[in-house]
């Protein structure tokens, strides 16, 4: 099995994975990203790359691609090497220094990542979207539960399946794109913000309550739904496109066999982002500790702590803080 060799293994490419790369490399550390997703950027890659994101320090607003695309741009200069579309299965210690093993996935052989240390920035670990029940004898081309590109849409029919933020969104962003929306949600309330509601409403989306998908129409794609909604009967409508928002189960998969102490679905860390792992630290979403608040600027703080007393893990001659990049010619 091949051996790639750095001094610190990222584990996840989200937004806290990839700014841990950058501030890594500032601190002149030869690093590798690891993600089982195909592309960089994690959940806002796949689930809401076009949503606007309003709690990042310095942007007003920017959208979750934009995002992403900047952090890429950030750590370029430092060539961390990215290995995608690829799942770390096994940790192992070998004379203290941490072992990373690859699954094989899509025809690519296991490989192995030996690294001085290892930052696990994981977000929810591995998720899956909840499937839609009408669609489980469906084979066809047409239901997908996010948008990673709007255009894919343009003219469509589509239907969107679920009452929170993220079906709401999709329809602000699919409107004056997509020929028609429908959002058909099987309660009279929804979880998504009031004021997400309103606009979609204002826009005059059509919004179905108390109504369920109960039929998908087509062989080789979508071409329609049939919906039972209260008190009123089935409606049949066209679709060439359903989105199921339905929200996403998440759990740590290889990660909860790996000895690292857990608290529920999330790692326990110290004030050094340290795991009970020697020379093993996490930090944003999956990072748990008394206190702790789960945002994207959160984790941006979490990753250059961790890198910093990793740095000094690897080297205790270096200094845990480095000066400030403005500092640095």
């Amino acid at each position: 099995m091949p051996v790639l060799t750095v001094d610190l293994a990222i584990v996840g490419a989200g937004p806290t994975g990839l700014f841990a790369a950058y501030y890594a490399g500032f601190r002149g550390l030869r690093t590798a990203v690891i993600d089982a997703l195909p592309e960089a950027g994690g959940q806002i890659t796949a689930m809401y790359p076009e949503k606007q994101i309003l709690d990042v320090a310095g942007f007003p607003s920017i959208k979750g691609r934009d995002l992403v695309a900047n952090l890429l741009r950030q750590a370029a200069p430092f060539a961390p090497q990215y290995l995608l579309g690829r799942q770390a299965s096994r940790l192992e210690h070998r004379d203290g220094i941490p072992v990373l093993e690859l699954a094989p996935e899509d025809g690519a052989a296991g490989r192995q990542v030996e690294a001085q240390a290892v930052l696990i920035t994981g977000g929810l670990g591995s998720f899956a979207p909840r499937p839609l029940p009408a669609a489980a004898d469906f084979h066809g081309a047409g239901i997908v539960y996010f948008v990673p590109e709007l255009a894919a849409h343009a003219g469509q029919d589509v239907v969107i399946v679920g009452g929170g933020d993220s079906a709401f969104d999709w329809a602000i962003a699919l409107h004056g794109i997509a020929g028609s929306i429908t959002i058909v949600h099987r309660r009279e309330k929804f979880r998504a913000h009031q004021a997400t509601v309103d606009r979609v409403r204002d826009l005059g989306v059509p919004v179905l309550v108390n109504a369920q998908v109960t039929a998908v129409h087509g062989t080789e794609a979508v071409s329609g739904v049939t919906v039972e909604v209260k008190d009123e009967g089935a409606r049949e409508l066209p679709a060439d496109a359903i989105v199921a928002a339905l929200g996403f189960t998440a759990d740590l998969g290889p990660l909860g066999e790996w000895g690292l102490e857990l608290d529920r679905r999330t790692i326990a860390v110290d004030s050094t982002m340290a795991t009970n792992l020697p020379r093993v630290y996490a930090a944003g979403d999956i990072a748990a500790y008394p206190g702790k608040v789960k945002l994207i600027a959160t984790g941006f703080g979490e990753a250059a702590t961790a890198v910093n007393n990793a740095a000094v893990a690897i080297d205790p001659e270096a200094h845990l803080f480095p000066g400030h990049s403005s500092e640095n010619p």
